[in-house]
């Protein structure tokens, strides 16, 4: 798996927090698949206690990215209620 850090010159800012190990890996394998740089704060904490949410794993993004990083995320949360509501 290509991971790409951004690189430590450039300013950083929140694009989403996420308490769901799952949510997390879809949101990173988004932002690989479309070539935005990412960093990601506390992203293992969950596994110290399972099924505690004590802290949730923030995804940090270049400043310059945000924008598209975020419609790329309103997308995907799209596409996921889509699904939902057909299911149900």
């Amino acid at each position: 798996m290509s991971r790409q850090h951004p690189e430590s010159s450039t300013k950083l800012v929140t694009l989403c927090e996420s308490g769901d190990v799952g949510e997390l890996a879809l949101i990173k394998s988004l932002l690989d698949a479309n070539g935005i740089a990412y960093a990601v704060q506390h992203e293992h904490v969950g596994a110290l206690y399972p099924g505690v949410a004590l802290l949730g794993s923030r995804v940090m993004v270049e400043e310059r990215d945000k924008q598209r990083a975020e419609v790329l995320i309103s997308r995907l949360a799209l596409q996921i209620r889509d699904t939902t509501e057909e299911a149900g």
